[in-house]
């Protein structure tokens, strides 16, 4: 795949997060809050993930796999599973918006410092000036998407 290719994706991915948000916020709504939701989140990707191991002939791992691994392995399951339940209850209190922007934000810093150190087996990218630069400007503007309009509007 090009690289091109895996910014469509890249994108794609991440413009179905929001939509994600404010859908399991009606699903928390429907089945008693954020932590059964998540519970039905995860239990859906799951058949969805067998599914596609299926189809495109993956190997699941044995279990004496799974047992070998280290702990730290299983950390991007705690993640994404506390990233679900706080977005699945910030969404409907905070905003889609407000919830998103502090998660981009904090993705973006995150992710940052990850490639200034090369932590985790990720590629060496140091934070050099320009990069901090590009950085404040996509913070700043993803902080005027969302408080833009009330700093310009009168007080309602």
């Amino acid at each position: 795949m090009s690289t091109f290719s895996f910014a469509v994706w890249a994108f794609g991915a991440g413009a179905l997060i929001p939509l994600m948000g404010i859908i399991n916020a009606g699903l928390a709504r429907n089945v008693g809050g954020p932590i059964p939701a998540t519970v039905v989140l995860f239990a859906t990707g799951f058949l969805a993930a067998i599914v596609l191991a299926l189809v495109t002939s993956s190997r699941v791992p044995a279990l004496s796999t799974l047992a070998r691994l280290p702990p730290a392995q299983y950390a991007g399951g705690l993640i994404v599973g506390f990233y679900v339940v706080s977005i699945t209850f910030l969404a409907p209190r905070f905003g889609i918006g407000n919830a998103i922007l502090f998660a981009v934000t904090a993705q973006l810093l995150t992710a940052a410092l990850i490639d200034h150190f090369a932590l985790a087996g990720a590629a060496l990218r140091p934070l050099t000036s320009v990069r901090a630069i590009g950085l404040v400007v996509v913070v700043a503007g993803v902080v005027l998407t969302q408080l833009g309009d009330r700093w310009l509007s009168p007080a309602r």
